[in-house]
């Protein structure tokens, strides 16, 4: 699946950028979902939440070999941010789990929402330019909103201090892009 000669105010380094900053966050999510299921594996009554990250976790590890692979297939430079993407995710995760279920989904809900809007954004600016990246983003749009919703429905925003929390996520993931946009 090779790019198409970009259209009129769509260069190819902003498609490598697009996949660049999606590969960053696909691993990011796999991260946080593996530290928050490295917490609720060890607690006997949080064996449910460990289901359902385990789930979503699944979902991402799919979307990142995706991406995997469009960065070998295109010769897109990765983030050299992974490390530091690793263990903030890893982190992120796992605090937030240790704050309880429901911080847990509240730090999902914020990390999806952000990557729901991220994707709506490129799969506009893809229209007519990259129509196999555009399907790609348009499919994990629709399954980061299903993770979103989870969330929402395993009680996210009943998290102690959810606006607090929400907010400062989401503008973690928002710097997050435009680092690994251009790094």
């Amino acid at each position: 699946m090779r790019a198409r000669p970009a259209m009129p105010g769509q260069t190819s380094s902003s498609l490598d950028e697009m996949i660049r900053v999606d590969h960053a966050g696909e691993f990011g999510a796999v991260q946080i979902y593996r530290g928050q299921r490295a917490v609720f594996e060890r607690i006997e009554s949080k064996r449910h939440a460990a289901r359902l990250i385990a789930e979503m976790e699944a979902g991402e590890e799919e979307h990142l070999e995706t991406f995997d692979r469009l960065i070998a297939e295109r010769n897109v430079r990765p983030t050299i941010m992974a490390p530091i993407w690793r263990v903030a995710g890893f982190g992120l995760g796992a605090a937030t789990a240790l704050m309880g279920e429901k911080a847990a989904h509240a730090c999902t809900e914020a990390v999806e929402e952000v990557i729901e809007q991220h994707y709506a954004s490129q799969s506009a600016a893809l229209e007519g330019v990259d129509e196999d990246l555009k399907t790609i983003v348009d499919r994990f749009r629709e399954e980061e909103l299903a993770h979103r919703d989870t969330a929402v429905e395993q009680g996210a925003r009943d998290a102690p201090g959810y606006p607090v929390l929400s907010a400062l996520i989401k503008f973690g993931c928002r710097a997050a892009i435009r680092i690994s946009e251009k790094v």
